[in-house]
Formats: structure tokens, sequence, C-alpha cells
């Protein structure tokens, strides 16, 4: 089991009480940007407790929802029962054979900034998506990654911090080229609104040619 893996496993019971306004903004950056888009089958890559696959059930026919937690996806199975969401565990840095069909989008939720290598998910990613079909992406933003600040939580064995790398934002729009997507939308969100202070979630919407 990986560092990641045992720390999300260790971070499930207390993610969705604990304070984190990280969590909180990408929910809310999620649910702005994909208001307008018209989906019906999903993949949903990082989706942890379920934070957002409950919106997303809302709006699709059907909701492949991934992660490499097992801990996260029982939290995530006990609000969700909805026969139009698949739950499935696994590693996204290995060959993505979880996947049911094509699918017109794929979201990354907070779940980056944990892969060295991006061009394995885009590839991914671009493979199992429509042509015309959106790619979602909502992640701490690096400015916020230069500062120190990565994902961590407080358990009863000390502060846990986890595993994590810095992706420009360069790197994320010149990897959408290199797999064949143009950048549909680019957007910065901050705390309580205020454009003065560091992002602190960046997100892109990516739309395949």
């Amino acid at each position: 089991m990986s560092n990641i893996q045992k720390a999300y496993n260790s971070w499930a019971a207390q993610y969705d009480t604990n304070y984190n306004r990280t969590r909180d903004l990408e929910g809310t950056a999620l649910r702005a940007i994909l208001a307008t888009i018209a989906f019906e089958r999903v993949l949903e890559i990082g989706c942890g407790t379920g934070k957002n696959t409950v919106w997303l059930q809302e709006k699709a026919a059907h909701v492949t929802a991934v992660d490499f937690s097992e801990e996260m996806l029982a939290k995530a199975k006990q609000k969700i029962t909805s026969p139009i969401v698949q739950f499935k565990q696994a590693d996204i840095t290995k060959s993505w054979t979880f996947t049911e069909g094509n699918y017109d989008l794929v979201t990354f939720s907070l779940v980056l900034e944990h892969i060295e290598n991006l061009n394995h998910s885009f590839r991914q990613a671009a493979e199992v998506l429509q042509t015309g079909g959106y790619v979602y992406i909502g992640e701490l933003h690096p400015f916020k990654q230069y500062t120190g600040s990565k994902a961590r939580f407080d358990s009863a064995e000390g502060r846990q911090v986890l595993e994590c790398y810095t992706h420009h934002i360069s790197d994320f729009t010149q990897a959408a080229k290199q797999h064949g997507f143009i950048v549909a939308n680019l957007d910065e969100h901050f705390d309580d609104g205020d454009r003065t202070q560091v992002p602190r979630i960046l997100t892109l919407l990516l739309q395949k040619l």
C-alpha cells in the first residue's frame, strides 16, 4: 500500500467534518463550472468521500467514481446508493482498466497534485473521452504550493503531510495540448472571493478536439 493510500485511508474518518477550505472551495468551483455543461456519462477521478459525486449524479445518467482509498470509498458508499453510480477502487497511475465505455466528462478533483507524471493521466482521459467531451480539473493552486502549502490533516499520531508534486499552470496547458485538448476555460478561485490574496484553487475545463 502506498503512502498516499495509507494517508487517505487514515483521513477518511474525519475528511467530511474537519475544517478544509481547499475541499470546500474546489467543490463550489466544480459546481459553478459544470452547471452549464451538458453531460450524461461521467468518469470521476478522485471521488473521495463523494463530495462531488452527490452533485454529479443529479445531472448525469451514469457516473464511474474512482478512488485509490478503500476507506474514502466506504464513506462515499454510505452517502450514495443510486444505481447510476459505480464505485471503483483503482490506482490511476496504472492502466485504466476500470472504465466502462466512453464518457463525455472526466473530472479530476484534488488528485493530480499526488501524480508526478501528468501525461499518463491526460493520455488515458483522452482515450476514454468522446470527441467534444470535457475534462474538468480542480487543484490546489500552484501559487499556494509555492508558499509551501500541501494536503495535510491532524491525526492521533500528529500532523500528516501528504506527498505532493507541484504542477505549474503551463504544465497543465502543455499536457492538454499534447493530448488533443483545447483549454475551454481556466480560472482561479480565492478564499472569500478576495482577489488580493494568493488564489487557493486552479480550475481548467478542457475539451477534446
